[in-house]
This record gives C-alpha cells, sequence and structure tokens, in this order.
C-alpha cells in the first residue's frame, strides 16, 4: 500500500493572498519557497505528510503545469523512496507515468541556505495532477519548528474524487496505491497509508474535496466566524465544512479521535 506524501492546492498567481488567509485560519505555513522549475509554495506541514500552497511569480521562469491547471485542489502526491523503481512499476501497470525529473528549491535552515531536492514522476489522471515524490533531502522539509499550528491542524482524512467514469476510476487508484476499490454507499474508497481516496459519480472529473483532522475544532472555528472571505458551517457532531470561494475549495474539517 503506497503513502501520501503531500495535497497541493494551487493558488496560481494569487499565492500571497492565499497564504495571507491561511495563516488567519491559524495554520502555520513555511516561508515561502521558490523551485527550480518557476514555481513558489508554501507547506503547512503535518508528521510525514503536507498541504502544499503553490503558485507561479508574476515575471520570470513559471512553471507550465501550475499555470494550465485549474485553481484550488488540484494535485494528489504519493510517497516514493526510489523514484526509478517506482517509474518501473508504474509502467509495468500501464499507467503511462512520464520519465522522473529533478528540481529543488532553497531553504534557510539556522541562517544558512541549504538545497531542499526531489525527484517526481507524473501519471495522467482526469481529476487533477497525480504523481509520485522522492525527497532527497527530507530533513530539509520536516523541521520541528513548522510541524505545530495554532488551529491544531493534525493531518488528512481523505481526499473525494468526483468522475463521470467511477468504475474505472477507481480500479485506476486502486493499481496507483496498491489497494483494493471498496465499494461504500456514495461510490468506491481506495485505502493509502495517510489518508484514504473516495472515488464518487460527478459530471465532470474533479478533486472535490479534502478531509482535514485537527486535534479540536474550537480555535479554527473561531478564527473561520471572523473571516469574510471564508464559510464556516459546523455540523455539531465534531465537524465541519470550511469552504474558501476564492480558490474553489471544499475542507471537510473534523476533530481526530
Amino acid at each position: 500500500m503506497e503513502a501520501l506524501d503531500h495535497i497541493v492546492i494551487n493558488t496560481v498567481f494569487d499565492i500571497d493572498e492565499a497564504a495571507a488567509l491561511f495563516t488567519a485560519l491559524g495554520f502555520h505555513l513555511t516561508p515561502l519557497g521558490r523551485h527550480s522549475l518557476g514555481s513558489l509554495n508554501h507547506l503547512l506541514l503535518v508528521p510525514g505528510a503536507y498541504l502544499e500552497l503553490v503558485g507561479v511569480p508574476g515575471t520570470g521562469k513559471q512553471r507550465a503545469d501550475i499555470l494550465e491547471s485549474p485553481g484550488g485542489l488540484n494535485g494528489l502526491v504519493l510517497r516514493s523512496t526510489d523514484i526509478e523503481a517506482t517509474f518501473a512499476r508504474l509502467q509495468a501497470q500501464g499507467l503511462a507515468p512520464s520519465p522522473p525529473i529533478d528540481f529543488s528549491r532553497p531553504v534557510t535552515i539556522n541562517d544558512t541556505s541549504v538545497e531542499a531536492r526531489f525527484r517526481t514522476v507524473k501519471l495522467p489522471f482526469a481529476a487533477g495532477r497525480v504523481y509520485f515524490c522522492q525527497h532527497l533531502t527530507p530533513d530539509y522539509v520536516w523541521r520541528p519548528e513548522w510541524l505545530t499550528h495554532p488551529n491544531a491542524f493534525a493531518g488528512f482524512d481523505r481526499l473525494r474524487i468526483a468522475s463521470p467514469a467511477p468504475d474505472a476510476e477507481a480500479e485506476r487508484y486502486a493499481w496507483l496505491c496498491g489497494s483494493e476499490a471498496e465499494t461504500i454507499e456514495s461510490g468506491y474508497r481506495i485505502a493509502m497509508t495517510g489518508l484514504d481516496l473516495e472515488v464518487v459519480p460527478g459530471e465532470t472529473a474533479r478533486f472535490a474535496e479534502l478531509g482535514l483532522r485537527f486535534g479540536d475544532l474550537d480555535a479554527l472555528a473561531d478564527r473561520a466566524s471572523r473571516l469574510d472571505a471564508v464559510t464556516w458551517r459546523p455540523d455539531g457532531g465534531g465537524s465541519g465544512l470550511l469552504e474558501i470561494p476564492s480558490l474553489d475549495l471544499r475542507l471537510e474539517c473534523r476533530k481526530a479521535e
């Protein structure tokens, strides 16, 4: 069974506005990163995984796959410990992976600049960008000072994927994850380490909703209720729906058990 590495929210040209909003919601963001491919990012880290805000600069080198992708919930990234072996497995399964690519971004740690380095393999899925990532320098990413959040963000629950062909798409995601597609009332569930995927019927293929876990929802609910840019709908049962219209984003938030 494969493991989650991170989930991507595409802000396109509005990464500063998105970063300010997520900070106001109580997430602890890493400093702005600048990838060698021509993209910008902030990470919202938890042990073993993270939520990534990604965008492109207004001028200069601009990463094409970010520009060509819709804003909002747009990337599912799985963990690889050997990208060449991952590439070979995906080829053998007929999932049509792109060849591995290498990139990096500078990180400042203890007043010293170092390079965080990565290798990725992308796959064609209709709902959004799907790829595997090997971290060559994980200690430059998961830093203790970045792992706690004022709103008690603690991890991931599920990613709901809408598809006009859910039967076939669930089977492909099961191959991707090295798992089984379990039939549920709304469609299919595919288990992976750190996150469950739910494939459900939909008119268009898209990543429809992300579930997040928190140590407690009080801080998030309080912050969200004071922001005009978001809508918070508690359900009274230890969870709530956070909607961010500017990013076409639906986050189902629940208290971790």
